[in-house]
């Protein structure tokens, strides 16, 4: 219990591939943690990316992604970095991470931190019900990328369905892709302001897309 404020600790996730994390991620990180008055975000690399599987380039060891992860978020208190899923074998789901989250902070209600985007496939996902049941979903709202229509739908049809408790999160339109970091790296190009400096340093004294 957080007797501070006399109620529960509240804790977002943000989980991803993160290869690279970047700035585009640790905004919308901060402006769920902002809005929503979180004490703790954390950040949640994959373990085995079964979704990606198709890329021409695999997706970087998970071991690799936790390392950038963990300099991303190097200094800055409210951002928590779990191996949660990297350490699970097999292909590992989000009602599994939440379960497992909401186990580890009973004295925590936990706010699960999705692209828009994401509202309108989420009805697929394995386990949908227990997701919903374990979490507040917020969802991060780019205007340039959200078809508001079709999210209003989506979400809607969540909430009938499963209960869901689905709010927004309003950030900036920042155009950073881990895809154009990695062509940018593979092209020899700048990185600068992408990415922190230690993590820049990082990916180019390794090499990794290169």
């Amino acid at each position: 219990m957080d007797t501070k404020r006399g109620k529960r600790k509240r804790i977002g996730m943000l989980g991803g591939t993160f290869d690279p994390i970047h700035y585009g991620h640790l905004i919308i990180a901060e402006q769920a943690r902002d809005q929503y008055d979180l004490d703790t975000v954390y950040l949640i690399p994959s373990g085995h990316s079964y979704f990606k599987d198709h890329r021409e380039k695999k997706v970087l060891p998970a071991q690799t992604r936790l390392i950038m992860t963990k300099i991303a978020a190097e200094g800055y208190a409210p951002f928590e970095v779990s191996d949660i899923e990297v350490q699970r074998p097999g292909n590992t789901y989000s009602f599994e991470t939440l379960e497992a989250l909401a186990e580890q902070n009973r004295d925590a209600d936990l706010f699960f931190i999705v692209g828009a985007d994401t509202i309108c496939s989420m009805a697929s996902w394995r386990e949908p019900a227990r997701v919903f049941s374990a979490c507040t979903v917020l969802a991060a709202m780019r205007t340039d990328q959200v078809d508001q229509k079709a999210f209003d739908e989506a979400a809607d049809s969540l909430r009938r369905e499963y209960g869901a408790v689905i709010l927004p999160v309003e950030i900036p339109n920042i155009g950073i892709s881990s895809t154009d970091i990695r062509e940018r790296v593979g092209s020899g190009k700048s990185i600068h302001y992408l990415v922190p400096d230690a993590l820049e340093r990082y990916i180019i004294d390794t090499g990794i897309y290169r």
